[in-house]
């Protein structure tokens, strides 16, 4: 499992969303989120930062290459 697929699920899990939650929340279908999480597929660059901003992180520590979650 890829760093950014480890804290993509940890920071939902932390705000007590469901993947079907947050695959509304993100404009995709279920499926697509969940490929997110599984580390089978990654968002566009667009996407990447919608996720950020949503969960107030920065890319950086989303894609793994910081432990500083403030942006």
């Amino acid at each position: 499992m890829s760093k950014f697929s480890e804290r993509l699920r940890g920071l939902r899990q932390e705000r007590g969303l469901k993947q079907r939650e947050m695959a509304e929340i993100c404009g995709l279908k279920l499926r697509g989120y969940q490929c997110y999480e599984y580390a089978t597929s990654c968002p566009d660059f667009d996407g990447l930062i919608f996720l950020a901003d949503f969960f107030g992180v920065s890319t950086d520590y989303l894609l793994g290459r910081s432990d500083k979650r403030e942006i």
